[in-house]
């Protein structure tokens, strides 16, 4: 018995719907199928695909042949995958010996930083008079 994965068409009219079916290549297309391995929806805005790999990779494995059509899908769904799975690992970590050693500032003299005036001290208002001696 040849077996092919296809697609089987659902839904309304100009409006279709997939499923992906495991199906005798003499059976209609949208008549008795052995198992539905996925589904596939390509009105929907970004095209909905829902396949089951394992069982398309068994089935694959035990001699169906998939149709040019859900070879595609299969290939899309197996990039997406790696995709998903390259998205969802962790960033490494560095090792504390990778990373380079901040430098600490340099001491400061307590003498030397009195003598230096502040920040606030220059935004004082300063009285004329005073500066002058008077």
């Amino acid at each position: 018995m040849a077996v092919k994965i296809r697609l089987a068409r659902h839904g309304a009219k100009k409006a279709p719907y997939y499923r992906v079916v495991v199906a005798d290549a003499r059976s209609p297309r949208d008549g008795r199928f052995i198992e539905e391995v996925g589904r596939y929806n390509p009105c929907a805005t970004p095209a909905f695909v829902k396949l089951d790999l394992e069982k398309i990779d068994r089935w694959v494995k035990d001699g169906a042949q998939p149709t040019e059509t859900v070879a595609k899908l299969v290939a899309q769904a197996r990039e997406a995958d790696r995709y998903r799975e390259a998205a969802a690992k962790p960033v490494a970590q560095t090792k504390e010996a990778d990373r380079p050693m901040e430098t600490a500032a340099e001491p400061v003299d307590p003498a030397q930083e009195a003598d230096q005036p502040t920040a606030d001290a220059a935004a004082e208002p300063v009285d004329p008079a005073q500066e002058a001696g008077l």
